[in-house]
Formats: C-alpha cells, sequence, structure tokens
C-alpha cells in the first residue's frame, strides 16, 4: 500500500473515532442534565410538601418548627379547626357604623385530608429524607428575627447534599443554591427554584 492510502485510511479512522468521542460527550451530558433535573423535580415535590407543612403548623401553633419530630406529629395526628367568620355592621344614630365580628368554630379536620389528601400514597414519616439519597435528612430551622421593630417567625429548609455539583453555598445567586424553601434572615416561604 502506498502512503496516500495509509494517510487516508488513518485520517478517517481518526474522524470516525473523533465523531463518535463527540457524540457520546454531548449525549453523557444530555442524559446528565435530564437525570439531574428528574432528581430535583422530586426534591422540590418533597420540599413543597414540607413547606405546605410548615405552613400549617405556623398558622395553627403561631410559630414554624425545627423538629422533624413535631412536624411529622402535626402532620399525622394534628387538626385544622374548619372557622366561620361573620360581621354586623349597625349604624349609629350619628352617623358612624359600628361593627360586631363573630367566629365560630364549625369543627375540625386532621391535616392530612386537609392538606395532603390529593397525595396518592403519602407517608409523612418519610418526607423528612431527601429523595434520591438512603438516610439523608432535609436541615431544617426555625427562629424569630427582627425586622421593623416587631419579632416575626421564620423557616428554612434546605438539601444538604445537593444533585447538582455546580449547586453550592458560596454561589452568589440564591438560584445556584442547594435547593430550599425560606431564609434565616428574611421573612419568606419561597423556594429558590420559584
Amino acid at each position: 500500500m502506498d502512503k496516500l492510502k495509509i494517510y487516508t485510511y488513518s485520517t478517517l479512522i481518526i474522524a470516525i473515532a473523533l465523531a463518535f468521542y463527540l457524540v457520546s460527550s454531548i449525549k453523557y451530558s444530555i442524559d446528565e442534565e435530564a437525570r439531574i433535573d428528574k432528581a430535583e423535580s422530586l426534591i422540590i415535590d418533597n420540599l413543597k410538601i414540607i413547606r405546605d407543612a410548615q405552613v400549617t403548623y405556623q398558622s395553627v401553633t403561631g410559630s414554624y418548627t425545627s423538629s422533624w419530630d413535631s412536624l411529622i406529629n402535626f402532620v399525622e395526628n394534628g387538626e385544622i379547626f374548619i372557622i366561620q367568620r361573620r360581621e354586623e355592621t349597625v349604624l349609629l344614630d350619628y352617623g358612624a357604623e359600628e361593627t360586631t365580628l363573630y367566629l365560630d368554630t364549625l369543627g375540625s379536620i386532621s391535616v392530612v385530608d386537609s392538606i395532603f389528601s390529593n397525595l396518592i400514597s403519602f407517608n409523612p414519616q418519610k418526607m423528612k429524607y431527601v429523595p434520591g439519597y438512603d438516610n439523608v435528612e432535609f436541615e431544617m430551622w426555625a427562629g424569630q428575627i427582627e425586622k421593623g421593630g416587631v419579632s416575626v417567625n421564620v423557616v428554612e429548609v434546605r438539601n444538604p447534599k445537593p444533585i447538582d455539583p455546580d449547586r453550592k453555598e458560596s454561589n452568589e445567586a440564591n438560584i445556584n443554591k442547594p435547593l430550599r424553601f425560606g431564609s434565616r434572615t428574611s421573612i419568606t416561604t419561597a423556594g429558590n427554584w420559584e
């Protein structure tokens, strides 16, 4: 075989190998992105469940909790009271109005039935675990901060072990930090994925 054929065949083999390498690396990137999106979607769904439980807990007890046992017990055994509100306004002789507010308790409903009834096979015992890991719990913090001279309740729940290697606490943008909702420094229960 002459040198031209050897160079042609070797160049063809190198081009095929290079094309295969490029296609497989692009496919790997796409597959990895899809895997991360799917895993983070499960984590976000779980964070939404925890957020609903925390908001309901706060509306019933007056504060958030940083204890998984308290939150899970509340979800399993807690009750929400059904309250009817009505007002009566009476016109007084001198043109003013007097309004009386009546709050009637009509009954109660369990937290599981009222908040989580639309979830199929919901298990409160598992909501504290990060989906995709065995025995890794979400980090939950609740406390009070001072805003405008008033003490307010705040909560933060975050994923301690992000699936996406680019999600780090050191990132400037909140959207690039590990998945979380709430804040230790401001009054919010918004998630950083929203």
